[in-house]
């Protein structure tokens, strides 16, 4: 009977060592996966440090260290605002009245001078509030992005486009005529020899897409014309040979990598101007060729 009774005892622990051992089957080395298999239902996984307090080995929520009241965050001291100019992380140029002053401008203060129209500009090289502004309202005018008032690559690349392109070699008629210079990709309206819009920007076809030069007629118009091979809206559409014609833009005018398929493309106001002044039956001059078409 005692030998019994022992052998009952040695059974009886062997369970409670099997039992004990299933209930953390799974590696906690390997971030909770349990090496080959998943961890038991009701067993919580540790991924790693946490602030939130976890199980003790009995499975009990183990309390959080206390924290001190002794320690108090430093105060930071307001900054002091500084009257000269100083560089931009981005470009290291320096600011003025908060805008960035660029490598061009000199030559921008120059083209917006002799523009007019966006204020006044000292031209000096050097960035000043009115330089500033004047800037800002040339680049939002011509849908040039970021409109920060510095005279980037782009911005003087517009400006100079705009300053030097001459309306009087547009050979116009009596009636309305829609002039376009392919070679500073410029565009302009004249009606009975004066300038009714003056010139602005424009992006005409890229190389395998040229627009020729020549003298045509606007022949169809839709305010929203499909685009059936490029499957794509064409608003305030003026069509005048070969499938190409005047119409908004439906990507960034500036960006001259893509060009278009040989319309000349304009920004949204400008489409809307040149759809008022056209018809059909409009004379549409286009000289000069294209860089690298």
């Amino acid at each position: 009977m005692r030998r019994v009774r022992i052998t009952s005892r040695l059974v009886a622990l062997v369970v409670v060592v099997l039992v004990g051992a299933g209930a953390c089957a799974f590696d906690p080395q390997s971030g909770g996966s349990g090496g080959g298999g998943a961890a038991p239902a009701g067993a919580e996984q540790v991924t790693g440090a946490s602030d939130t307090p976890g199980p003790d080995q009995r499975g009990r929520p183990t309390p959080a260290a206390p924290t001190t009241a002794t320690t108090k965050p430093t105060p930071t001291s307001k900054p002091t605002r500084s009257a000269t100019p100083k560089p931009t992380p981005s470009t290291g140029t320096q600011t003025v009245a908060g805008c960035p002053q660029g490598q061009h401008q000199r030559e921008v203060e120059t083209y917006l001078a002799r523009l007019g129209g966006f204020g006044a500009v000292t031209v000096d090289g050097r960035q000043s509030a009115a330089d500033c502004a004047a800037i800002k309202k040339f680049q939002k005018r011509y849908g040039i992005r970021p409109v920060e008032g510095r005279a980037g690559p782009t911005t003087y690349d517009v400006a100079k486009r705009l300053a030097t392109t001459d309306p009087a070699r547009c050979k116009a008629g009596t009636g309305t005529t829609f002039c376009v210079d392919l070679t500073r990709q410029t565009v302009w309206a004249v009606r009975g020899g004066k300038v009714i819009m003056p010139p602005t920007v424009t992006r005409t076809g890229m190389s395998g897409y040229r627009t020729p030069a020549g003298t045509f007629t606007v022949n169809f118009r839709n305010p929203k014309e499909w685009s059936d091979p490029y499957e794509v809206w064409l608003p305030y559409w003026q069509h005048f040979t070969q499938g190409m014609g005047f119409h908004e833009t439906t990507t960034y005018l500036h960006d001259k990598s893509i060009g278009s398929h040989g319309c000349v493309n304009l920004l949204h106001a400008d489409a809307v101007r040149m759809w008022e002044l056209g018809k059909v039956g409009t004379r549409v001059v286009l000289i000069g060729r294209r860089p690298g078409t």
